[in-house]
């Protein structure tokens, strides 16, 4: 559905508006959005004006610039990410081995109580030799 002659003429005074750098409505900021705001009609509207819309497009397809501190800010973002994702990376396989030797650990614990069960009453406790009981039993009377 075409918008109306007197709304096209309001979509192309607010885009030159805009363009000229004089808003009335808006911030200025070079946008669909504004574009509308400026022309007073619904964001709706200026999405029906496909010819407005092209020449809009034309005019403001310019890349925006940006300043040195927002290049420097953009460039350590990305080198963060980066380095999260290689942190994430690394936490993901300690994590997969930290697992596998609870299974490991898990496993030879069981088997350690299947042996020790098997061993049930054949087990001898032996105690660990002390330096007195390595002498030889001398009695008094024996001197």
């Amino acid at each position: 559905m075409p918008v109306s002659a007197a709304t096209t003429t309001k979509l192309r005074e607010a885009m030159a508006r805009l363009l000229a750098g004089e808003p009335l409505h808006t911030n200025g900021a070079l946008t669909k959005e504004n574009l509308a705001r400026e022309a007073k009609v619904s964001h709706a509207t200026v999405h029906r004006a496909d010819d407005i819309l092209a020449e809009w497009d034309a005019k403001v397809s310019r890349p925006v610039l940006r300043s040195p501190g927002e290049v420097q800010r953009d460039e350590t973002i990305t080198e963060l990410r980066n380095q999260l994702r290689k942190a994430k990376a690394q936490v993901t396989a300690v994590q997969g081995k930290l697992d596998a030797l609870a299974a490991v650990t898990a496993n030879l614990y069981h088997e350690n109580l299947i042996l020790k069960r098997k061993l049930g009453s054949n087990r001898r406790i032996s105690s660990i030799p002390t330096a007195s009981s390595l002498k030889p039993d001398v009695s008094p009377a024996d001197s």
